[in-house]
């Protein structure tokens, strides 16, 4: 028995998608907080897991010395109810503001999404960005 997947959910988690880039781009961190769940989970190669809404904003502090340049090519989207998942091929280059050289990290990235007061949240976040080798 499959769950029927409504047009305007895929549409509302590719907004979510677009309005994180944008966010993240104008260092709006507040925004960026909205779109996550309170107990969301990062998990990053190398690094520790990254627990909750409150350690994501620690961790951002740091990003108003780089500029964040990101595109996002979404490669599926499934919903489920009200969970869903989104794949994406991630592009992201960060120039530090002293002049500094630029790095790139491009690489696949796996949310978990679940509805929670009518909007979709990421729950889950598996972000597998190495160094670009262009």
């Amino acid at each position: 028995m499959g769950f029927p997947i409504m047009p305007s959910d895929e549409q509302a988690i590719r907004d979510l998608v677009a309005a994180w880039l944008d966010a993240s781009k104008r260092h709006d961190n507040d925004a960026v907080l909205a779109l996550m769940a309170d107990d969301v989970v990062f998990l990053q190669p190398g690094m520790e897991p990254i627990r909750g809404r409150a350690a994501f904003a620690r961790m951002q502090q740091g990003q108003a010395r780089v500029a964040i340049e990101a595109q996002a090519q979404i490669q599926e989207i499934r919903v489920m109810g009200d969970w869903a998942y989104c794949w994406n091929q991630l592009n992201v280059t960060i120039t530090p503001r002293d002049g500094a050289a630029a790095t790139t990290r491009t690489g696949p990235v796996l949310s978990v999404l679940n509805k929670q007061h009518g909007r979709w949240v990421i729950v889950r976040d598996a972000n597998m960005l190495a160094p670009s080798r262009r």
